[in-house]
């Protein structure tokens, strides 16, 4: 097993943004260099440890989802093969390979576009609260991760200060972007969301929830980020689903029990990770890509 990519450096090429995640390049003004590194945040921190192959596997993920779903929504992807990289990506090539995509630059919607079936994480906070997701009223006396009556679309703002995203209502995002605009995202991430559903259920999965990121491209609106990988996305194995509780699920549920066993105060510096915690961590990311894809190898 190689060693996890922490961090990447592309030479004289500028970063545009380092995420939690993905490191990301200017090439022109209409290209970037999306790479998806292998580290791992939990409670809004970046740890100290990465999981090995998660950056390829998170990638290879979003490469399939957008190829499944490009007759319903176009994407910002224009190649993930090394060889079709220009000449100054080829020295990087090896850092690059497997979890990297050159992307058009789009103009970003400010809102997290989420849908939901099932009342679980924020959505199930919300609803013990209020009995209401985003302002939306629900049946009294649901279970946690019960299913709802139909999907529901649940948008978050962007908030680009280290926190938590923060639900908001539709009439919210229809003051933020318009209502054209807030219409189509609504409508295009529950047509999305229940496409992705029918082909995680016939994997044995159970889609709970999941977030969309949208931009527009010479006024077309395209799926952008990344999409319906683990760390996007609520996914259950459907044999054993429980309602009633929190159910199993196929993320980073590992880090998070030992950082809580720990007693971690959730404050910097993140601690590192034991070795049984990274390789359990990173079989069930394999395991979600190997269910999610049908492939046995990345």
């Amino acid at each position: 097993m190689e060693k996890a990519l922490i961090q990447t450096e592309m030479g004289a090429l500028a970063l545009t943004a380092r995420g939690k995640v993905r490191d990301i390049y200017s090439l022109n003004d209409k290209e970037l260099l999306f790479v998806a590194t292998d580290r791992i945040s939990a409670f809004d921190h970046v740890l100290g440890t990465g999981v090995p192959d998660k950056g390829r596997i998170l990638t290879q993920l979003s490469l399939f989802w957008f190829d499944f779903l490009k007759g319903t929504v176009k994407n910002h992807v224009l190649t993930a093969e090394p060889s079709e990289f220009p000449a100054p990506l080829q020295p990087y090539i090896d850092q690059l390979a497997g979890r990297s995509m050159i992307v058009r630059r789009a103009e970003m919607f400010p809102v997290e576009c989420v849908a939901r079936a099932y009342v679980s994480g924020s959505g199930w906070k919300d609803y013990q609260a209020t009995g209401t997701i985003c302002g939306i009223k629900l049946p009294a006396d649901l279970r946690e991760s019960d299913r709802l009556p139909e999907p529901i679309f649940t948008p978050a703002a962007k908030i680009n200060t280290g926190g938590h995203d923060e639900n908001i209502s539709f009439d919210t995002v229809v003051k933020t972007i318009g209502a054209k605009y807030a219409n189509k995202l609504r409508d295009l991430t529950l047509e999305i969301f229940s496409k992705a559903s029918r082909h995680a259920e016939s994997r044995g999965l159970i889609l709970a929830d999941t977030k969309f990121e949208f931009g527009l491209i010479d006024g077309e609106i395209v799926l952008a980020d990344e999409v319906l990988t683990p760390d996007s996305s609520r996914y259950w194995p459907a044999e054993g689903y429980v309602p009633g509780g929190p159910q199993p699920s196929f993320d980073k549920q590992y880090v998070r029990d030992y950082l809580e066993s720990i007693r971690w105060n959730k404050q910097a510096p993140a601690p590192g990770l034991p070795d049984d915690v990274v390789d359990r961590t990173r079989e069930k990311y394999l395991e979600a890509y190997r269910l999610i894809t049908g492939r046995s190898t990345l």
